[in-house]
């Protein structure tokens, strides 16, 4: 039997949870927090992800010690420390700034599809990344990344085209990660053997 199983992910030792969903054949690895979020199906994290207000797609592959939606202190107020809005956990009788949370959790993060979040990255609060992009180890993004493209450093920066546009945009047609399971299976030495031109030539 397959080690994943499309009733239910795979959650490591010590996960953290609150407020979250997840699709199909998904996997948390130990240590990993995820709140406020939606991972879709084939997706995972390994060890010590932290993710928050996020919506993630299929197939994203996200490394350890990622950091999705790293939650904002108050930058435009006199101070930035919690008890401006946690000010029950201060003061007898107060209450948290539940608006202040609510902006926080609409400040949605979005991962595409088959997506490579590398080691130790950071995606800031309202970024999108799209189908196909690769965000590499130690990058800190701050602005949205188109589909297909790799980009890296602090700020992130592009990097490079994983493919030429014509590829990228044939990809983004076929959308292979929205196929069966069934099928995903009966493709697999394809996916494994053929160049992408070639599976796209396939099974366009």
């Amino acid at each position: 039997m397959a080690r994943l199983q499309p009733d239910r992910p795979e959650i490591g030792a010590d996960c953290l949870i609150a407020d979250a969903a997840f699709g199909c054949y998904c996997a948390l690895g130990q240590g990993s927090r995820i709140a406020h979020s939606y991972m879709g199906d084939y997706s995972y994290c390994d060890r010590f992800a932290d993710i928050a207000n996020a919506d993630i797609g299929k197939f994203s592959n996200i490394a350890a010690f990622v950091r999705i939606g790293p939650t904002d202190h108050p930058m435009d107020r006199a101070s930035l420390h919690h008890f401006l809005y946690r000010s029950n956990d201060y003061f007898d009788g107060a209450e948290q700034d539940d608006a202040f949370f609510a902006h926080r959790r609409s400040r949605r993060a979005v991962l595409g599809h088959d997506t490579w979040i590398g080691h130790n990255a950071v995606i800031r609060p309202g970024v999108t990344i799209g189908h196909g992009a690769v965000v590499a180890t130690g990058a800190v993004v701050t602005k949205d990344v188109p589909p297909y493209l790799i980009v890296a450093g602090i700020p992130a920066q592009p990097l490079r085209a994983r493919f030429a546009p014509a590829i990228a945009e044939r990809l983004m047609a076929l959308g292979w990660w929205d196929w069966t399971h069934q099928k995903l299976a009966a493709s697999l030495p394809d996916f494994r053997a053929l160049s992408v031109e070639e599976f796209l030539t396939k099974y366009e």
